[in-house]
């Protein structure tokens, strides 16, 4: 089992950035496909981005695609979220997720992800 826990959410103006980190325990990072997924009281979590920690393509949204970039850093069991030009559409609650295997297109649901945190809001407003 694996035990996840994301930071770096806040408050910012819209064009504002944020950097949302999730670190991993319990599970080998490498093995498993690593997401990012948001959240509001009107609309059902749907995938930002994903990330294979062995080395697959990454994945995103097109409402981010050329706004946010996900990366990870094996040595730390940790993956990212950079969001820049933040736009108030993207406020929410900021989960990161993961799966055993590779990522692929379907990454983005999050059906198949095994493992959450708890989430970390952004908020993104003038």
């Amino acid at each position: 089992q694996g035990h996840l826990v994301e930071s770096g959410g806040g408050s910012v103006q819209p064009g504002g950035s944020l950097r949302l980190s999730c670190v991993t325990s319990g599970d080998t990072y490498s093995n498993f496909c690593m997401g990012w997924f948001r959240q509001t009281p009107t609309k059902e979590r749907e995938g930002v981005a994903a990330i294979y920690g062995g080395g697959r393509a990454a994945y995103y949204a097109d409402s981010v695609t050329g706004r946010f970039a996900i990366s990870q850093d094996k040595s730390k069991n940790t993956h990212y979220l950079q969001l820049d030009n933040l736009k108030p559409e993207d406020t929410g609650t900021y989960y990161c997720g993961a799966h055993f295997g590779n990522c692929t297109p379907d990454s983005l649901g999050p059906q198949g992800f095994q493992y959450w945190g708890l989430g970390t809001q952004v908020t993104v407003s003038s």
